[in-house]
């Protein structure tokens, strides 16, 4: 048996067990977590493509192509190599940016060789894909600095000692014209103008530069210089990969694999892909208490994509709780604390998933707040004057943005908690109140609700997250 189907086995009599134990959670995420770092060169080229295809949403031309370029490679001694390119355009990275690392992870675990191509010249020109303008170009310091915040917050995903780092800007910098010419008369307009998003843009008047047009076969060229057996990228990226195959058969290659990564709904559960900008995302730089309590809110529907994008479950595995769920003997919420845990183990380790999930169960499934610890506090001599969303989002940092409180308000996620020995009264903050002063609504909620200002202690609660307010 292969070291992968020992650990699924003992996986899989843990995951008969009574998931609300802590005991039974800590003993799965340890032997899961330890998976992150499993070696699986032991599994037949067969296997490592199943395991690869299980993660993409497409694996083209075919997973079976995959394993016979597998075995190609072991018979001349050498591994894949397998690209991802990176255009480093933002120093805040959330979990929909690790979805490709963990899979190029497994491949690096299977002996194969992990290019990372940085986008040096291509992030100056700006990826159009799924965009209704122009991407402002970046400098060479946007370029650094991004990079050294993407590298320092992925690596609990991948590691990064062990991957050969190339910037493209090593052959386009230098690429000569009549080079580029020679590329780009083998390339017919025809399947660059195809791209959907471009098609919307013209046909919606807006402008289309030369230089987005040639970015595919810009970022194709960089499959051409690594010799590149298959490429990694999410499924926006398909056109561009594709572009790749294309510039590869122009050099006389043969062309390199593809596989697509889902691009993963945010938190919310609105549909819309996990981004900063949307206020859905969750941050690597989180603490431990942050990401789990993100993950808790989530829509029940989004845990099973979230196991796949995130852990190192099997598909087996993950069948084995979907059918638990289905026949009613696993409560959704606990395997929804499970995969909490799973995703603040790789962050922050076991200890800090477990010491997590004991808050949250201190938080939100007991019926005090007082057992909570490390709760933050807001002074209302020192913020009592600032409004409710500056509050949530400057000191709180609870909601990314003023608009993002007030859209909190008005689904009724934001209440003002009293909590005495006889119970809790939770008081519904409208949505009016948001811009007013922190002191002025919590008073006013306290005499509406015929409630004493000394009649116990008093919490802010912003969907699942709450602080305490001192100084009444």
């Amino acid at each position: 048996m292969t070291r992968l189907g020992e650990s699924v086995a003992r996986v899989s009599e843990l995951l008969t067990q009574d998931l609300s134990s802590d005991k039974a959670v800590e003993q799965l995420l340890t032997e899961t977590e330890a998976r992150r770092s499993l070696d699986l060169t032991d599994l037949s080229a067969g296997e490592q493509a199943e395991l690869i295809a299980g993660r993409a949403v497409e694996l083209l031309p075919s997973p079976e192509g995959l394993a016979e370029r597998i075995t190609e490679a072991r018979k001349a001694g050498r591994g894949l190599v397998v690209k991802l390119g990176i255009d480093p355009t933002a120093a805040d990275v959330h979990l929909g940016h690790t979805v490709p690392m963990i899979v190029l992870s497994r491949f690096q675990r299977m002996g194969h060789e992990v290019t990372l191509i940085i986008g040096d010249v291509t992030a100056k020109i700006g990826d159009p894909s799924g965009r209704s303008d122009e991407r402002p170009p970046l400098t060479d310091e946007d370029i650094a600095r991004n990079l050294a915040g993407y590298r320092d917050q992925v690596k609990p995903f991948f590691d990064f000692d062990r991957v050969d780092f190339r910037h493209n800007s090593e052959w386009l910098a230098g690429i000569t014209l009549p080079r580029l010419i020679g590329i780009l008369s083998q390339v017919p307009a025809s399947a660059l103008l195809q791209r959907e998003d471009f098609r919307n843009r013209l046909a919606a008047g807006h402008g289309l530069t030369m230089s987005e047009l040639i970015y595919p076969v810009a970022m194709a060229i960089d499959s051409a210089e690594i010799s590149a057996d298959i490429e990694l990228g999410g499924v926006d990226q398909l056109l561009n990969m594709q572009m790749g195959r294309k510039v590869m058969e122009i050099h006389g290659q043969r062309p390199q694999l593809i596989a697509t990564m889902p691009l993963i709904e945010g938190i919310d559960g609105s549909g819309a892909k996990m981004s900063k900008s949307k206020g859905n995302a969750v941050a690597l730089a989180s603490t431990a208490e942050d990401v789990f309590g993100k993950i808790m809110s989530i829509p029940d529907r989004l845990m099973l994509p979230y196991l796949r994008a995130w852990t190192e479950w099997t598909d087996a595995e993950i069948d084995v709780v979907s059918a638990r769920i289905e026949d009613r003997s696993l409560h959704p919420m606990d395997l929804k604390k499970v995969l909490a845990g799973e995703v603040v183990s790789a962050l922050h380790g076991v200890p800090a998933a477990m010491a997590a999930r004991t808050g949250f169960v201190a938080q939100f499934s007991k019926r005090t707040f007082a057992d909570v610890e490390a709760l933050p506090r807001v002074g209302l001599a020192e913020h009592g004057e600032e409004t409710v969303a500056t509050v949530l989002t400057k000191v709180l940092e609870f909601t990314p943005s003023a608009s993002a409180a007030r859209r909190l308000a008005k689904q009724n996620g934001l209440r003002i908690v009293v909590e005495n020995g006889e119970g809790q009264q939770a008081l519904l903050v409208p949505e009016s109140a948001v811009v007013r002063p922190l002191g002025e609504v919590l008073a006013e909620c306290l005499v509406d609700a015929g409630v004493g200002r000394q009649e116990g202690d008093v919490y802010l609660k912003a969907g699942r997250k709450l602080a305490r307010l001192d100084g009444r």
